[in-house]
């Protein structure tokens, strides 16, 4: 009796279809979640930079209140510094040293319990571009919008 060429007691060699498509399902879902965790990183450090700006606003305001001293805030080439507050007292750098103000770079915080409307815009040397809006309106506190260079 004639025998296959695959023989008729071995195993079968090779994968099924089904196999095939369910690694190719596996490859794309993982590359899926890679391409979506990378896609807008330097966008999402913008905004954590922003958030933080303006959180660290909101404190050396309630400080230069306390106080009764004005203090301002002054963007530098390497990082920003809050004039009138004791050293050490807020932070001086950006997370990301890519972070940048575009335009002037100095807000006064107080020691007036309202302020004039004040903003400063932030962006990246990763996606120039893109840009963020830390401002109050002198009476609501520090807030986050898109922006203009």
């Amino acid at each position: 009796m004639p025998t296959s060429a695959r023989g008729s007691n071995g195993p079968a060699r090779g994968f099924t279809l089904i196999e095939l498509l369910v690694v190719v399902a596996i490859i794309a879902i993982a590359s899926a979640g890679v391409a979506f965790v990378l896609r807008d990183s330097a966008g999402a450090s913008l905004e954590r930079e922003a958030l933080r700006l303006a959180a660290l606003l909101e404190s050396g305001r309630a400080q230069s209140r306390l106080s009764g001293q004005p203090v301002r805030w002054i963007a530098g080439t390497a990082g920003f510094q809050f004039d009138g507050v004791p050293p050490g007292t807020l932070p001086d750098h950006w997370l990301k040293p890519e972070t940048q103000v575009v335009g002037p770079g100095v807000l006064l915080l107080g020691p007036e319990p309202i302020i004039g409307p004040q903003a400063v815009v932030l962006t990246s040397v990763d996606q120039p571009e893109r840009s963020l809006r830390v401002a109050t309106d002198g009476l609501r506190p520090f807030s986050v919008s898109a922006g203009t260079p």
